[in-house]
């Protein structure tokens, strides 16, 4: 099992960390030493993940705080309040997300339900809370991506999946963007010369409730197949799971745009992982950044640049 390293003195946001990788990644930087804001949509069960987390670690730092990554205005509370607090942010961990949701729906802005709650409000997320994360020393932003990453596409003549939704296909572009966004982060840090370190990780096949509450969202059912693979595919607990992404938040081995995953590719030890080629176009990766500036209204400081 992946040790993180002490990580007292520190303060870390992580998001979803009311269940499955997020609660066990903020568990473990707990038990490390830091000081942990658990981003969660609904205060209540992030005070059970709180209390599970102080049984395993009497003395941990915790606190829950109300993020909804699906409601921009939410996302500016949640800044605004640690921008208040005037503390520096040394990690951010984006691991909350829905998957393969059956029917198209809207985020309260808008925008198709997966690419609103897993890239674009994360990416308003991230870009708000880089002058805090830039008056940390070593400040770290590690984002959750997918296998399914690997077989999508950005589309940018329908984005939203507006003329042509599919679950799986808009779950898969979510991902995808979130890759792009880690690696063009990076490359922005080495260009502003930022002591800031963008890194990004899949967390193979783990058992997350991500595998049902989406595919039940508004009244749905998982398909046949769906629900078939869940039973056969080889799958691993949120204890293994979550270390690809504490490997990029905390291993001191851990480098800029790198990628981590399960050894196996759906379980197993965390190794480094190739990102697919289409994460890699340099030319999208800065076309959609510029698009989800466009479309979240977060840009970075202009003292920044």
């Amino acid at each position: 099992m992946y040790q993180v390293p002490d990580q007292h003195g520190k303060l870390a946001v992580v998001t979803g960390a009311n269940s499955g990788t997020g609660k066990e990644a903020a568990k473990r930087l707990a038990g490390a030493g830091a000081h942990v804001l658990l981003a969660v949509r609904t205060p209540a069960k992030g005070e059970q993940a709180r209390d599970e987390i102080l049984a395993a670690h009497p003395g941990a730092r915790t606190e829950v705080r109300r993020l909804d990554l699906a409601d921009l205005t939410s996302v500016r509370e949640f800044t605004d309040g640690l921008a208040a607090d005037g503390r520096p942010l040394d990690l951010l961990l984006n691991n909350a997300g829905v998957m393969n949701v059956p029917q198209r729906t809207e985020t309260a802005d808008g925008f198709e339900l997966q690419l609103g709650s897993n890239f674009l409000g994360p990416f308003a997320l991230t870009v708000q809370l880089l002058p805090l994360l830039l008056a940390a020393p070593a400040p770290r932003v590690a984002t959750m991506s997918s296998g399914t990453a690997n077989r999508a596409r950005i589309d940018f003549d329908d984005l939203q999946s507006s003329r042509n939704y599919s679950p799986t296909r808009a779950y898969a572009q979510s991902k995808l963007a979130d890759m792009m966004m880690m690696i063009h982060l990076a490359e922005l840090a080495t260009q502003h010369d930022w002591p800031l370190l963008s890194a990004g990780a899949h967390p193979g096949y783990t058992r997350t409730n991500l595998m049902t509450s989406g595919p039940t969202l508004n009244g749905g059912r998982p398909g046949l197949l769906e629900s078939l693979l869940y039973k056969i595919v080889p799958s691993q607990g949120p204890e293994q799971g979550a270390e690809p992404l504490l490997y990029a938040a905390t291993s001191p081995d851990a480098t800029a745009g790198g990628y981590y995953g399960p050894r196996w590719a759906m379980v197993g030890p965390t190794k480094t992982i190739a990102p697919p080629r289409s994460a890699q176009d340099k030319t999208i990766a800065a076309r959609l950044w510029t698009e989800a500036e466009r479309l979240t209204g977060a840009f970075i400081p202009a003292r920044r640049r």
